[in-house]
């Protein structure tokens, strides 16, 4: 294939498409119709000769050279800004973009959220395909897994805890293990996350019995629920619990471990630099107190503890 085939059109409505993984949207943004948008899309992906995206039902996705090709198109759009902004003698208009969860922003990345950064909130694999495609310049998550075609840097490490109203008979106690959830009705995420996967498996090698009291989605609604009192619930120690609610650490589960990635030919990159100095300060002044992970085995409970 030679360069000038590339279209430079297709490739900026490619990255449009990549951002909303859905052409009605991405047409709406573009101001172009549907049919015009498909048709650039099939267009480029003749070009490079390899599908760039599948769908599942309703659902689309890209594939991994569908990823390249929007962080390329986005890298070529930022470097065609930063040159005419030169020319013109003008400041670089871009902004750091930076790609997290919910639960990220509310209780890790408070001292960052300020204007001047490009806020993407998503699920893990949302945080991450944002980076691969170039639309995040860093991404924070919870990683058990580290990718292969990104780099993770580790930002904190905080224990699992059981979160209860203050009146709880588990409370009494400085810290749990699994086997003191025997009999409880836990507030957990639906069955597919990633949380309520490793907890079901912890339970399960535990042999501790428990049952669901209601699924929610997100640290907010757990808690809340917590605090009406439908069940107790196992969050991050980095969650901060309203009055009324108190945590209590369970010392056999393993510590949560968030990482900050980005990729790998970025590390130099001020704009990704410039984040993770940010965010290692606002750890520095959190108020929750992070751990480095554990890989020991816990001390025995004394008999009779609950």
């Amino acid at each position: 294939m030679e360069p000038g085939r590339l279209s430079t059109d297709a490739l900026a409505s490619f990255a449009v498409f990549a951002d909303h993984l859905s052409f009605t949207r991405a047409a709406e943004e573009l101001h172009i119709s549907q049919p015009a948008l498909h048709v650039k899309v099939r267009k480029l992906s003749e070009t490079l000769g390899v599908p760039l995206y599948t769908r599942h039902g309703r659902r689309l996705a890209l594939t991994p050279a569908g990823e390249r090709v929007a962080r390329f198109a986005r890298d070529l759009d930022a470097r065609v800004s930063a040159f005419l902004s030169d020319v013109r003698g003008a400041a670089p208009a871009r902004v750091p973009a930076l790609a997290a969860g919910e639960g990220a922003y509310l209780y890790l990345l408070g001292g960052v959220v300020r204007p001047g950064i490009r806020l993407i909130n998503g699920d893990r694999a949302r945080t991450l395909a944002a980076v691969r495609t170039g639309r995040a310049d860093l991404g924070v998550s919870v990683l058990d897994v580290m990718p292969t075609d990104l780099e993770a840097v580790l930002l904190a490490a905080y224990p699992q805890v059981l979160v209860m109203p203050a009146d709880h008979p588990l409370a009494r106690e400085p810290d749990l293990t699994l086997a003191d959830l025997a009999g409880v009705s836990l507030v957990a995420p639906p069955p597919t996350g990633p949380h309520r996967v490793a907890l079901e498996r912890a339970l399960r090698a535990a042999a501790v019995p428990w049952t669901l009291a209601v699924e929610a989605e997100g640290w907010p609604l757990t808690l809340h629920f917590v605090s009406l009192g439908i069940g107790l619930a196992v969050v991050n120690g980095c969650v901060i619990p309203p009055p009324g609610l108190v945590t209590r650490e369970i010392i056999d589960l393993p510590a949560v471990s968030y990482h900050a990635v980005h990729h790998p030919s970025r590390a130099d990159d001020p704009m990704v630099t410039g984040l993770l100095s940010e965010i290692r300060t606002a750890l520095r002044n959190a108020p929750c107190t992070s751990r480095p992970p554990s890989t020991s085995t816990p001390a025995p409970r004394p008999s009779g503890s609950s």
